[in-house]
């Protein structure tokens, strides 16, 4: 995962006031924290910002801050955003040791066609989005994938099915579910139907058939 330089200016003023009118001349206040360091107040500008956190690794991207011409592995750690706006408005950095691992929330992302479970008109229910991995900030892969192509209706894939990069690790459930294979309600009631039709139908049939010997035995009452 390659780094990004991002440059964080400190002095900058606190308070609701000074932040937003630190926001409307294009700035994100900010605070950088960890490693058993004292917490820095920061502003970065948001066009870098935006920058940074719009690669394929997204919020997970390493940035080197350079602090008053320091430079300091990082990461983002949490953005607060308005509520309607959706606008950043503060963002936090976690100071990287390279060397120690740390946690990070990887997407997870499913590969390939169900086949088997589209036939009947089934669905892949996706119920776990993302997964907490533990890595060396230079071992943190983009995105996790899962091939569903196998999947037949009533399996499930778990979190103990996932092949881990090299020095990636998890301490999630295994039995965790990703996905899994199922009809969906109105497909199963079509089914019903579709069975329930056939059995009348065969039912039909039979009667039709009984009725035909009943006719034929009378006819052979009658003649003797």
């Amino acid at each position: 995962m390659s780094e990004l330089l991002l440059t964080a200016q400190t002095g900058r003023p606190t308070g609701t006031r000074s932040s937003r009118r630190m926001r409307a001349e294009g700035m994100v206040p900010g605070i950088v924290y960890g490693l058993g360091q004292d917490p820095v107040a920061v502003a970065v500008a948001w066009p870098e910002l935006r920058r940074a956190l719009t690669t394929d690794a997204g919020v997970n991207a390493l940035l080197t801050l350079d602090i008053d011409g320091t430079q300091q592995l990082s990461i983002v750690k949490e953005i607060q955003r308005h509520p309607t706006r959706r606008d950043v408005t503060h963002v936090d950095f976690i100071r990287l040791d390279a060397n120690t691992e740390i946690s990070v929330e990887v997407p997870i992302v499913l590969e390939g066609e169900a086949k088997n479970v589209t036939q009947v008109s089934g669905m892949v229910d996706q119920s776990l989005f993302s997964l907490a991995i533990f890595s060396k900030p230079d071992a943190i892969p983009t995105e996790l994938t899962v091939d569903v192509s196998e999947l037949e209706v009533g399996e499930a894939i778990h979190v103990s099915d996932l092949t881990m990069p090299a020095g990636v690790r998890t301490e999630v459930d295994g039995e965790e579910t990703i996905a899994s294979a199922l009809v969906t309600r109105s497909t199963l009631e079509a089914m019903r139907e579709d069975e329930a039709a056939e059995a009348a139908e065969g039912e039909d049939a039979v009667a039709g058939e009984d009725a035909s010997d009943d006719e034929g035995a009378g006819d052979s009452d009658g003649d003797s």
